[in-house]
């Protein structure tokens, strides 16, 4: 059943790559770019992008709901779908990329059972690698099953973006995490930052913000490759806990461990 709902969102999220988001990208005129709220942008090509997603998944399971990121932004009522068996949608993933013409961006597709993710997909508009991960079933890029690994370098490298933490939270990043690591900044795309943590080009990342669209898939896979992805004290990634901040995703338990006690030490 797994390989042919692969084959099923593959086909959607790809179709909606080609004919939607790709033609748009580097050709946006001024009013197809919306300010929703502070440095959180919202495009043509996402709202068409998420109808169209919206309809290729009530295809494929007509009898869940499907909760879409730019659906929510309108009606939060929506998000109480979250605690029962739903589809969860991020249509542009990395807007802001896209919005200014940059790489990355991708689509998020995950599929969810009482408040827990249990399929996950991750596609990159650009490139066309498609990661896929089921509970309990393992991870996969371009259908070839992988094991994430560690960058092997010396300090680790940990993706860190400041864009939402407090000054006092900066601070405690500069001095508790900062000295143990080499830290770079995020791809504001989640799309693209969880595959990063188990293909050996980061160890270890921290968010702030846990929306589920954006992290509903990402967590799976990784979890499913090898690594870690939970709260900040070790606790399960739930979809309907949207407003609880922070989340540590790393690419081995190890390394997530190690991260999370100088984390909670500076409470980032």
């Amino acid at each position: 059943m797994s390989a042919g709902l692969d084959r099923a969102v593959l086909d959607l999220v790809r179709q909606v790559s080609e004919t939607i988001i790709l033609p748009r990208f580097r050709n946006l005129s001024a009013s197809d770019i919306i300010e929703k709220s502070a440095d959180d942008l919202v495009t043509i090509a996402d709202r068409e992008a998420e109808d169209a997603l919206n309809e290729g998944l009530a295809r494929i399971e007509p009898s869940i709901a499907i909760v879409g990121e730019e659906a929510a932004h309108a009606d939060p009522s929506v998000l109480q779908a979250l605690s029962g068996d739903c589809w969860i949608v991020d249509p542009i993933d990395g807007t802001h990329n896209f919005a200014h013409g940059q790489a990355p961006f991708g689509i998020l597709v995950a599929r969810a059972e009482g408040g827990i993710a249990t399929s996950g997909w991750i596609y990159d508009c650009l490139t066309g690698r498609f990661c896929s991960a089921h509970s309990g079933a393992g991870a996969f890029v371009n259908e070839e099953r992988i094991a994430a690994q560690s960058t092997g370098t010396t300090p680790p490298i940990a993706a860190i973006s400041r864009l939402f933490l407090t000054e006092r939270q900066c601070a405690a990043l500069d001095r508790e995490i900062a000295p143990h690591y080499g830290i770079v900044d995020i791809p504001r795309c989640a799309a693209e930052q969880y595959p990063r943590l188990a293909l050996g080009q980061n160890d270890v990342s921290s968010f702030e913000r846990t929306l589920p669209w954006d992290h509903a898939a990402g967590v799976l896979w990784l979890n499913e490759a090898g690594g870690k992805a939970a709260r900040h004290d070790g606790s399960q990634y739930r979809v309907d806990e949207y407003e609880k901040p922070g989340l540590i995703g790393a690419s081995s338990p190890a390394i997530w461990d190690e991260f999370a006690k100088l984390a909670l030490a500076a409470r980032v």
